[in-house]
């Protein structure tokens, strides 16, 4: 190895050693070979099979990156606002119902209606008091659950001393891919809270909760089918919504009376509340006469009409929850 010398201004010579070789070089006539080799490969229409490797190792890391967003986004709604104080993960299901199905008028799209977002589950979280618990969402659940398919999770809030049961399990057994986020369409979360007004909420960032029953029972339901494009139809609609909430759920005995009276001479003319179809007059309606506890008092045409939503298969938890 040579010896290089250098003369400082003051002191003693200091000697620096320097390697011969400080770094290898790549044989020449390998690397115009492999060029040779891709440019070949790459005049016959061939893919370069490092690039091949690339691109796959490329979709894993992405398809990765997206699962991690979806866990991500399904923690921050159920952690942070308005749920940051959860006491425990009560179940969670991949719901598939094998009662009689209901065919909806009309299509629905989640990225039409709720936005596209690649790789992340959409999580719909409501806050309910157990006290009152919220029949219709059970409804709308169970009907979802046969159009999507959804991750149903229940927690118990720490401003709730004791749950019962029925309410623990009211959205279905626990599902052994409940861990796999990506296999899911629809994140449905409820917790049970000691609050004033039942509140959901889908998107942490960019929303404000939806309050009341009816509010969200709408929201929900417009995923399953759009709206009536009769303004008249719609109309009709939420009149019926607005009287269960307003008169049969929350009404004295006489607005109730009067209610079932109207459910009866309606029901009288049509199968259904709104008309030839299944509507969520009928959801909203039903559940309200039967928390209210006017379903052993009502008219001839109101019990078959409540036979005819039971035989549908999606209303029986709701019996469940009030035993």
């Amino acid at each position: 190895m040579p010896m290089y010398q250098v003369k400082p201004t003051c002191g003693d010579d200091i000697k620096i050693d320097l390697p011969t070789c400080m770094y290898k070089l790549p044989h020449i006539h390998a690397q115009q070979g492999d060029s040779r080799s891709s440019e070949h490969a790459l005049q016959n229409g061939e893919v370069d099979p490092a690039v091949s490797a690339l691109e796959a190792r490329q979709d894993e890391i992405l398809r990765k990156l997206y699962e991690l967003k979806a866990a991500v986004e399904g923690l921050a709604k159920t952690v942070t606002t308005p749920d940051a104080d959860l006491d425990v993960t009560v179940s969670s299901s991949f719901s598939s119902q094998s009662s009689r199905s209901i065919m909806l008028e009309g299509s629905t799209d989640l990225d039409t209606l709720l936005g596209e977002d690649l790789g992340a589950l959409r999580d719909i979280v409501i806050n309910a008091n157990p006290a009152r618990p919220p029949l219709t969402l059970l409804v709308l659940h169970s009907l979802l659950s046969q159009r999507y398919r959804v991750l149903s999770t229940v927690h118990v809030h720490s401003s709730v001393s004791s749950v019962p049961p029925q309410l623990q399990s009211c959205l279905g057994p626990r599902h052994p891919d409940s861990y796999a986020r990506h296999l899911f369409q629809l994140g449905f979360t409820l917790i049970w809270k000691d609050v004033p007004k039942l509140e959901m909420k889908f998107s942490v960032h960019n929303m404000c909760p939806i309050e009341g029953e009816a509010s969200v029972a709408r929201f929900l339901f417009k995923l399953l089918a759009p709206y009536p494009s009769d303004p008249a139809a719609a109309t009709l609609v939420d009149s019926w919504v607005d009287t269960a909430f307003f008169q049969l759920a929350e009404g004295s005995s006489k607005e109730r009376a009067a209610v079932l009276r109207a459910l009866n001479s309606a029901l009288g003319r049509s199968p259904w509340l709104s008309g030839p179809e299944f509507s969520l007059a009928d959801v909203a309606c039903y559940c309200c006469v039967l928390q209210s506890c006017a379903a052993s008092s009502a008219p001839a045409n109101v019990q078959r009409w409540m036979k005819s939503c039971e035989n549908l298969g999606h209303f029986s938890s709701t019996k469940q929850l009030l035993q």
